[in-house]
């Protein structure tokens, strides 16, 4: 279950509500400027709050940034859930897998965008978004581990290693699609798929 799915269960309260309107207004400032050009201020006054309140639920603008992420979390969660499974080809379990994660990135582009600037400014959010990748990792790397017991892939590096690599990748091209790049999105799906297919199971379409 999703962590914005267990809070819905509650019937919303005072405080919530708050929090609530804080996130939305940071997310309309995101959506219109810089996560550096924001202040604290203008997020509190379109919320219809005080700073002191904003202060109350978050410690700093990296702070509200990481809880409004949530909603991509859950996104990506269930994304690497399919990764996991076998009750398809692994060309079309890394390709959705892939795509999954691009099409997710465009739709919160601007979400992502302030991500990757507060995570460079705040040592809590870095080491937490580092702990929600690596996260990724254990399931990943068992899967890599059983496809390879059951003869579906090649011998090779060890697993955990792999998956971290892996992950890392995903991380870089996310950063590229926001940030720019001299591909077009189509390419850079099609080429971290087949860096994916090559490196698990030594062939684009296995």
């Amino acid at each position: 279950m999703s962590r914005a799915g267990t809070r819905d269960r509650r019937p919303p309260q005072k405080g919530d509500q708050r929090r609530s309107a804080l996130l939305e207004s940071l997310d309309q400032h995101l959506q219109e400027s810089s996560f550096d050009s924001i202040n604290i201020a203008d997020i509190s006054r379109r919320a219809g709050v005080t700073r002191s309140a904003f202060y109350f639920y978050f410690e700093n603008k990296a702070a509200a940034v990481a809880a409004l992420m949530e909603e991509l979390y859950d996104e990506i969660f269930a994304v690497s859930r399919e990764l996991t499974s076998t009750d398809s080809t692994p060309e079309v379990r890394i390709t959705s897998m892939v795509t999954g994660l691009f099409g997710a990135t465009r739709r919160h582009e601007h979400l992502f965008a302030a991500m990757l600037e507060a995570r460079a400014t705040s040592q809590a959010v870095r080491e937490m978004w580092d702990a929600d990748l690596q996260s990724f990792v254990e399931p990943l790397a068992e899967m890599i581990g059983s496809e390879r017991a059951a003869g579906r892939a090649p011998d090779g590096p060890d697993p955990v290693g792999l998956a971290t690599m892996l992950l890392e990748l995903n991380d870089r091209a996310l950063e590229r699609l926001v940030r720019g790049s001299t591909l077009t999105t189509e390419q850079q799906e099609e080429a971290v798929t087949a860096v994916w297919l090559r490196t698990i199971y030594g062939t684009v379409a296995p």
